[in-house]
């Protein structure tokens, strides 16, 4: 008979990918079709928009409470983005993790590196992270890509696309290279990888025979 895996350790599964590669959507698919995967929900100062739940959309957080998780080095990451705070707490991160879930986080490629660091000092992160870059096929198809999503000015798009070529030199930091395909070739590409994570013996904890 062969020997079971028991007491598995769930994985920190974060996605990268330049600005139009179609990250935010993976996400979303990989959301409604993993069963146990979660997402992380981010801490922010920005005042909450129509129909917003706190601690179900992200948890709203005055700035001098966001300071001060900031100074005590609650967050495994945290930027400023057009002027207000953005932040994922890792308390948010293990209390998910140490209740059976995976856990998801959707974070660009400074995000990526800042928590990458992070782990090397954390053995509890350390275990449980895999990173993944999501990458257009070309930079002409992320062209087509942006395009059509209809929301950028020729300006904002060839600024877009600059980004994405200097982004796009830094997939060697991460443990995977997604090339993008169709989004149901992506998904499942992903769940191939969560799957090969689960069978690393590092993962297993005990073996029942």
């Amino acid at each position: 008979m062969l020997p079971q895996a028991s007491k598995r350790v769930p994985l920190l599964l974060l996605i990268s990918a330049p600005s139009g590669a179609g990250k935010t959507t993976l996400c979303y698919n990989l959301l409604n079709q993993v069963q146990g995967l979660t997402r992380a929900i981010t801490c922010t100062t920005r005042p909450p928009r129509k129909g917003e739940i706190n601690g179900q959309d992200y948890y709203f957080l005055d700035e001098t409470t966001f300071i001060n998780h900031v100074k005590n080095g609650d967050f495994i990451e945290h930027a400023v983005v057009y002027g207000h705070h953005y932040g994922v707490l890792r308390s948010e991160l293990i209390s998910k993790l140490s209740s059976g879930y995976d856990v998801l986080l959707n974070v660009d490629v400074q995000g990526a590196a800042t928590i990458r660091e992070k782990a090397r000092t954390d053995p509890t992160l350390s275990r449980v992270l895999v990173t993944i870059f999501m990458c257009p096929p070309s930079l002409a198809e992320l062209e087509r890509r942006i395009k059509n999503r209809g929301t950028d000015s020729e300006q904002v798009i060839h600024l877009r696309l600059n980004q994405a070529k200097n982004e796009m030199t830094r997939w060697v930091e991460f443990d995977y290279l997604l090339i993008s395909g169709t989004m149901e070739e992506d998904v499942q590409r992903v769940i191939a990888i969560m799957q090969a994570e689960r069978m690393r013996t590092s993962r297993i904890k005990s073996l029942e025979l």
